[in-house]
């Protein structure tokens, strides 16, 4: 199925134009995020949990998160656990956890008088841990980067695998910026967790592919137009798959608008910072992987031109 047939778009001649903008607005987002700060999750910073049994389950998962807000704990992880009416709660808030877990207690005690809240356990989350998170997470995603570099480095070329890190950089670095920087405005809970982590190494995979796509139809072009220009190829090979690109990316952002307004708070974050990824994915599969590609060539081409003049120069 083609959602878009015939098409001639000049996707190369416009590349410097992109490869500024995007190298613009990077370096904006990040001198932005340096002075305003990176909103840390409870994953990173430590923190309080605390177990709680609602014994006649008469609050929603829903209703409890909303509470915890208005009484002072905004940002707090709640999930269902064991059996019904059992929660855990994880809240920012650090020191004595029997103190910390006292309050809660209390004052959903105070919210829900017609049920009796009982306390199953506390513990601190230390920040010890929660630094050993932040450096694995890292270490995930150098893994990712290294593994998918070798990968298109031997399906195809070196060069190929270079541009595709170069546009994945591009395409988590651009979601990290847009995702902190609309947290700021407090319209989502965007801050930076697990959740994230996950969302950007699923943006990884999900860009990795569609990159593939495009660079397998420049391999099958390369053969079937023998003599082609690199950048008349990489146009009609970006031609060829934008259907398949624009189906797979409308249908998977279809998906993640209702995982944003209809997930609830838990999900918001993962999923937003995804719909940004799969569209700057896309993005950089048209207008960065395949124009770095055919830049990088380009200048190795004249450094041996050169080269080849200078030693004839010198006979």
């Amino acid at each position: 199925m083609d959602l878009i047939k015939k098409t001639n778009i000049d996707f190369i001649s416009k590349r410097n134009v992109f490869f500024i903008t995007s190298f613009v607005v990077n370096v904006l987002g990040l001198l932005l995020i340096v002075f305003t700060g990176v909103d840390l999750g409870i994953d990173f910073t430590g923190g309080t949990q605390v177990s709680v049994r609602f014994q006649k389950n008469t609050a929603t998962t829903e209703e409890i998160r909303s509470t915890l807000s208005t009484i002072g704990y905004s940002g707090a992880q709640l999930k269902s656990f064991g059996n019904p009416g059992e929660y855990l709660i994880r809240v920012a808030a650090s020191g004595n956890a029997s103190k910390v877990s006292a309050d809660i207690v209390s004052k959903l005690q105070s919210t829900y008088s017609n049920d009796t809240i009982e306390l199953l356990g506390a513990d601190n989350v230390e920040k010890k841990i929660s630094g050993e998170l932040a450096i694995d997470s890292l270490i995930a995603m150098v893994v990712a980067f290294v593994v998918m570099l070798i990968y298109i480095a031997f399906r195809f070329e070196f060069v190929y695998g270079l541009g595709s890190i170069v546009a994945l950089l591009h395409d988590v670095l651009m979601a990290f910026v847009i995702s902190v920087l609309f947290n700021k405005t407090g319209l989502l809970n965007l801050e930076l967790s697990i959740n994230s982590i996950a969302a950007y190494l699923t943006i990884l995979g999900y860009s990795i592919n569609d990159k593939v796509v495009v660079f397998d139809r420049i391999r099958e072009n390369r053969e079937k137009h023998k003599g082609m220009a690199l950048a008349d190829l990489i146009n009609v090979s970006l031609n060829e798959t934008l259907s398949r690109t624009l189906i797979t990316g409308v249908a998977v952002l279809g998906a993640l608008l209702i995982l944003v307004f209809m997930g609830g708070e838990v999900l918001e974050g993962f999923a937003f910072t995804m719909f940004v990824g799969i569209v700057i994915g896309t993005y950089s599969s048209i207008y960065i992987a395949s124009s770095f590609v055919l830049w990088y060539t380009d200048r190795i081409r004249h450094k041996r031109v050169g080269t080849v003049h200078a030693a004839q120069a010198k006979g």
